[in-house]
């Protein structure tokens, strides 16, 4: 493993919880998430054939990697972005999602026939600690029913998709598996957008910096460095790096967004960081 991709990919994916607001007040959330996947998958085509890529792929490879995005970029975006659209608290909505790792280590053992030690269980308890006192447990808010759903349908989402991305036989390259993967939570979107949302964009400043941060630095940066780690390392090992985004997105909201930062804060960030450090050691 290229031993600073993690942690590209923690910085680049943190950031997108910076941006995710500015969207969703400028636009309803398929609406958001189709322009965002439909630039996407043209990006990642076009770099395919300026590479000499082989695009026309067989059935399964195509099925495969499509399904993969429906799973990531349709359930899991949308659920998340959808919740936070009707009012979930983000916090909670990313401590929920945060859960992810504790899933994946649970399944990977039966699914993917991987080894989870001792040591990676206390690794991910101690990072789901860390995480859930950076975000609090805010019980008096008033946290939306379907909103709930959405963040639970959310994290079954990306949890599957991890496994199931580590699950693929294909030896795709990554431009063309990431391509087809766009295209399956383009149409994901468009789906939900015919028959149950009501579609608007506005073209407001604010979003279009916005979104040109998640097209480039969050779809094309971080998400081809996640597919380029679960291909190349055990899954439950891989997402065990997730506890450190919400760590990571408080401390940028700090940065940028003058939120608080207290010293509950950096002592969960410091515990996650332990608890990602014995998890993902050799």
């Amino acid at each position: 493993m290229v031993k600073v991709f993690p942690f590209i990919f923690i910085t680049l994916w943190s950031s997108a919880f910076i941006t995710t607001k500015p969207l969703i007040d400028n636009s309803d959330p398929f609406s958001a998430l189709a322009f965002r996947f439909s630039i996407v998958t043209l990006g990642f085509l076009l770099f395919s054939l300026y590479s000499k890529k082989k695009i026309l792929v067989n059935r399964k490879n195509f099925l495969e990697s499509f399904f993969s995005g429906v799973l990531f970029h349709g359930l899991y975006l949308g659920g998340v972005f959808y919740s936070i659209s009707i009012g979930m608290p983000t916090g909670i909505a990313a401590l929920i999602v945060t859960l992810q790792p504790i899933l994946t280590n649970a399944l990977s053992g039966p699914i993917l026939k991987e080894k989870v030690s001792k040591k990676q269980w206390i690794g991910v308890l101690l990072g789901f600690s860390g995480a859930a006192l950076v975000l609090g447990l805010d019980i008096g808010s008033n946290i939306p029913v379907m909103g709930l759903i959405a963040t639970i349908i959310a994290l079954i989402a990306i949890t599957a998709s991890t496994i199931w991305q580590k699950k693929l036989s294909n030896n795709l390259p990554l431009s063309v598996s990431n391509m087809y993967q766009g295209l399956g939570g383009v149409s994901f979107h468009m789906i939900i957008i015919i028959f149950f949302a009501r579609p608007y964009i506005d073209f407001t400043q604010t979003f279009i910096l916005a979104m040109s941060h998640q097209i480039f630095l969050v779809s094309f940066g971080a998400f081809t460095i996640l597919m380029y780690l679960i291909k190349n390392n055990s899954a439950s090992k891989t997402v065990s790096i997730f506890f450190l985004i919400p760590a990571t997105s408080a401390f940028m909201a700090w940065l940028f967004l003058n939120e608080s930062l207290t010293n509950l804060d950096l002592l969960g960030f410091l515990i996650t960081t332990i608890g990602v450090y014995i998890a993902t050691r050799n």
